[in-house]
């Protein structure tokens, strides 16, 4: 684009949406026109941004009428699968967060260190992979390209945020005493479901599924043997994982940690004896991925252990969708 963008936030109400905006600021994303989308009840309030108050307005199949170059959807599968092919239809590339358009063969899937080219496979959408698998794909993706992955075993350890508004007020509610089901079929509070999104016929869960496919789909290799197990976890903020891999070729430990340590947007933090691995906490707010417990397995030839921390309301979405937008730009 010669020009700075028109651009659009749909959703912007919402936990990511909000985030978006917030990202948005703090990379200093270059704008002609900003519009902010949402649901009818939001229409009319006000949100600030970089000083200035926007008018939400209400989403309709009249809201990309106006020029919108770039549109950021945080606003669910059904609204996206409605509103993105009409604003594509009008000229806008729209960076979609929900799962409705992830798995079209039409529609690329990025994680833009890792597969930035696809972005231009686009005709009028791009997909923003699930968080959990946007985390998984940057220390992946160096060690795949080295070593050639045969197998993946993920086991995931996934913060309420994940859920939204709901899941965050159910933890509240739960650690004040009182078990709310808004969010969750049990108490999230002092317990792990292993239960994220409906369960499917295989016995997996549509979360399960999702890394599975997505992550196939994004490094361009249908070989790759992939199972997972998604638990929720009484966590705020910061998805964490459990990361098996067997590879075709040898590895040494060294070389593995200076892989992951100088590829973009990851940050070891490996020193087991002094405590230091990668926590929740400490990666809430901030955009890298974090690895550590970097280990041998020692159960089969080739097999790795990694242990993978971020952020799953920024990089997991609302940081990764701008890094899209960016690319668009460029």
């Amino acid at each position: 684009m010669s020009k700075k963008p028109n651009l659009a936030v749909v959703g912007a109400t919402g936990v990511v949406g909000n985030t978006v905006l917030k990202v948005l600021e703090e990379r200093e994303f270059p704008f002609d026109n900003l519009y902010v989308m949402a649901s009818a009840k939001s229409a009319g309030k006000t949100i600030s941004f970089k000083g200035k108050d926007y008018i939400i307005e209400e989403l309709t199949e009249h809201s990309f009428d106006i020029p919108i170059d770039i549109a950021l959807f945080s606003a669910g599968g059904e609204t996206s699968k409605k509103y993105a092919p009409l604003a594509a239809a009008k000229g806008v590339i729209v960076v979609d967060n929900s799962s409705a358009w992830r798995m079209d063969p039409d529609v690329p899937l990025v994680v833009p260190e890792v597969n930035p080219d696809d972005v231009w496979r686009n005709k009028g959408i791009i997909a923003n992979p699930n968080c959990s698998t946007i985390q998984a794909m940057l220390p992946i993706k160096p060690l795949h390209d080295k070593y050639r992955i045969k197998r993946i075993v993920f086991s995931t350890y996934q913060a309420v945020s994940g859920t939204g508004v709901k899941g965050i007020e159910d933890l509240k509610q739960g650690l004040a005493g009182n078990d709310l089901l808004i969010a969750y079929p049990h108490p999230i509070a002092g317990n792990c479901l292993p239960h994220i999104d409906s369960f499917l016929e295989n016995g997996y869960t549509k979360e399960e599924m999702k890394m599975v496919n997505e992550t196939k789909k994004i490094l361009g290799d249908e070989s790759i043997r992939i199972t997972a197990t998604a638990v929720r976890v009484p966590v705020f903020d910061s998805h964490s994982e459990s990361i098996n891999l067997e590879f075709e070729k040898p590895f040494e430990l060294d070389e593995v940690r200076s892989l992951l340590s100088s590829f973009k947007g990851c940050t070891v933090a490996d020193d087991p004896e002094n405590n230091v691995y990668p926590l929740a906490r400490q990666a809430a707010g901030k955009d890298d991925v974090f690895i550590g417990r970097i280990r041998r397995d020692y159960s089969v030839d080739s097999g790795l252990n990694l242990w993978v921390v971020s952020d799953n309301i920024r990089k997991g979405a609302a940081t990764n969708a701008v890094q899209i937008a960016e690319l668009l730009i460029k």
